[in-house]
């Protein structure tokens, strides 16, 4: 999910009086759209919407959604590959943290984002629907979704990861060779977030972390993983408890 930079989005269609499309009659029928995402921390996704859009008014009127993430592009067989249908609410923030993820994910939003239509909404993941493959077909729970919680150390630290990070990407890609233009927009508990111009790459932690030293640690090997296209690059695990006292001893992560 979280590799994705855009969801069909899904609302209820809402009942009005002005004789229009959404009439009483169409009240109720699904309304399918197209958006961007980003996430938080958390997993939570971001959505920057129009107050103007039709699935927007929708969602003031009932504020249930799905979002369905698609992992079968490329594939010869689109059937065969993996899709999540997300459920939840959404609820509209005026985080700063929030608006910043959601505009480093997606850059050419800051055209538009201080329109005064446009909000950062947060959907509270409920449940989801996994199609895995041909009879690989689950309902999940948020917590079966293994999301992580809050992170509050490593969101005070992203800023400083994310200049790091940038710093070992601008230096790895002077001579102008494959890794160059890659910027690293996004950490979290999970995994890097990654973008270059229409581009976007996702590299996943081995272990979940909310650890900053043990991010920092995973840094140093991402000019490697983008100059040989996201191949793994072995390296010792990051202690758990490193530069955080009390730190619990299944927070780690490796740079592979």
């Amino acid at each position: 999910m979280r590799a994705c930079d855009r969801a069909s989005l899904a609302t209820a269609g809402r009942a009005t009086d002005d004789g229009g499309a959404n009439d009483s009659a169409a009240a109720g029928w699904p309304y399918p759209s197209l958006v961007l995402v980003a996430f938080d921390l958390d997993g939570c996704p971001l959505l920057l919407l129009s107050a103007l859009a039709e699935h927007t008014r929708n969602l003031s009127a009932d504020p249930r959604i799905g979002l369905l993430f698609d992992g079968t592009a490329g594939l010869e067989q689109p059937l065969t590959g993996a899709r999540l249908s997300v459920l939840g609410r959404v609820v509209r923030t005026d985080d700063p943290r929030h608006r910043d993820r959601f505009l480093r994910r997606h850059p050419d939003a800051a055209l538009y984002a201080g329109f005064a239509d446009f909000a950062l909404h947060r959907v509270v993941i409920e449940r989801a629907h996994l199609v895995a493959g041909f009879g690989r077909i689950h309902w999940l729970t948020a917590a079966d979704l293994g999301l992580p919680m809050a992170a509050e150390a490593l969101a005070e630290a992203e800023p400083d990861l994310l200049d790091a990070g940038n710093a070992l990407l601008s230096a790895a890609g002077s001579d102008g060779g494959s890794d160059a233009g890659w910027c690293l927009t996004g950490v979290d508990p999970d995994g890097l977030d990654l973008r270059r111009g229409g581009r976007v790459a996702r590299r996943e932690f081995e272990q979940t972390t909310n650890n900053p030293e043990s991010v920092r640690l995973a840094l140093s090997g991402l000019p490697h993983w983008v100059r040989h296209g996201g191949t793994p690059v072995n390296a010792p695990a990051v202690p758990a408890n490193a530069g955080i006292p009390g730190a619990a001893s299944s927070d780690a992560t490796t740079t592979g």
